[in-house]
């Protein structure tokens, strides 16, 4: 049996007692003024491993932060539940669910120091002063803050508020560490260094961690695991490359990857696959023939004399050690994407041709991905 969760908040230390996080069937319903219901959440269910830090990606609208939300108890759920190892902690308050937050704006207090941010947790929790301050040092040491502690947030640049934040949710020691779009008010360089301290600072605290942001690169980058959602529905959930590499359907397969992936309206015939212009390409799939959807990674995409995919080369956009070409299918007229070796040298109206060293194929319908 599943036991209710203590009243009092969880002693539990940040290094030890690595928690598991499993949701069952959460639904999560809207209503507006006019009555309209809407589903930000639909019948989820997911199990988080116990000290794994977890990337909650979507686009907007998808109901990430929503699941978020729920986990951390600022929202109730319809229906469905929520446990925190054998804790069921579904209605138990914020304060006492164990759990450290970090919104996208930081929601730190301007009139107070950095010190006096980190603490503010740990005197709402009558932790004696003492140790408070020996805690509240602690933390900032571990985000490389313990030379700002007497600054004000206006005085810090916005990677350095991002560690406060996340100081100020760990100095609580935490069962779970929660970050809501936490990269999303840093420029592109700040996002790179901050994400890797995120996954370092997760690493040395060992803390069960979930982290929502709409950036693939963001997820794929520092998730031990991505879980990916869209219109309320978990729709996969595994190692990032493992998604990447093995999509369950056309919707996961497009959000993820960047340039994005290329889908081919196409036929299928028998294993082969037959493109609107009469190119046919082994697929290795069984399935009854049918109209559907092909999928070609830009990096699946090689240049060869042998290639069946013959293209008029539009674009060449040079990105550094490789070369992206945007081409125009022969007789087809759709435009794709191709990955070269920046060796290569191509220019605008020349014939290339491509074979594909792999393809997905999708039921034109549906959007699941045959195999």
């Amino acid at each position: 049996m599943m036991k209710e969760a203590s009243k009092d908040i969880p002693k539990r230390g940040i290094f030890h007692d690595r928690v598991e996080v499993k949701l069952q069937n959460l639904t999560k319903e809207f209503v507006d003024k006019k009555g309209k219901v809407t589903v930000a959440v639909n019948d989820f269910s997911v199990t988080i491993p116990a000290g794994k830090l977890i990337g909650l990606l979507g686009p907007s609208g998808c109901g990430k932060s929503t699941t978020l939300y729920l986990i951390s108890g600022l929202h109730k759920p319809n229906s469905g539940t929520i446990f925190f190892g054998d804790d069921d902690v579904t209605n138990t308050p914020p304060e006492k669910r164990g759990i450290g937050l970090v919104f996208q704006n930081y929601a730190l207090y301007p009139h107070m120091t950095v010190k006096q941010n980190i603490l503010f947790p740990l005197e709402n929790m009558r932790v004696p002063k003492a140790e408070a301050q020996v805690r509240a040092k602690k933390m900032a040491e571990l985000v490389h803050i313990g030379d700002l502690m007497d600054r004000k947030p206006n005085q810090l640049s916005g990677g350095q508020q991002q560690r406060v934040a996340i100081a100020r949710a760990l100095v609580k020691e935490p069962r779970v560490l929660l970050l809501d779009e936490p990269l999303s008010n840093l420029d592109a360089r700040l996002r790179l260094q901050t994400r890797e301290e995120i996954r370092r600072i997760q690493k040395e605290t060992g803390v069960t961690t979930i982290f929502v942001t709409h950036d693939q690169e963001e997820a794929m980058s520092i998730s031990d695991e991505i879980i990916v959602m869209n219109d309320g529905l978990k729709q996969q959930i595994g190692h990032p490359q493992d998604v990447y590499e093995e999509p369950i359907n056309q919707f996961v397969a497009k959000f993820l990857g960047n340039p994005p992936i290329n889908i081919v309206p196409g036929k299928l015939k028998g294993e082969k696959v037959v493109l609107e212009n009469g190119v046919v390409i082994d697929s290795g799939v069984k399935q009854p023939n049918q109209d559907i959807n092909i999928g070609l990674r830009p990096e699946y995409l090689k240049l060869s004399d042998k290639g069946k995919i013959e293209a008029t080369v539009d674009l060449v956009e040079h990105i550094g050690r490789d070369t992206m070409l945007i081409c125009y299918i022969n007789e087809i007229g759709l435009k794709i994407r191709a990955i070269i070796s920046s060796e290569r040298r191509l220019t605008p109206g020349e014939q290339v041709k491509f074979e594909c060293s792999k393809l997905f194929v999708f039921n034109k319908t549906t959007g699941e991905r045959y195999k």
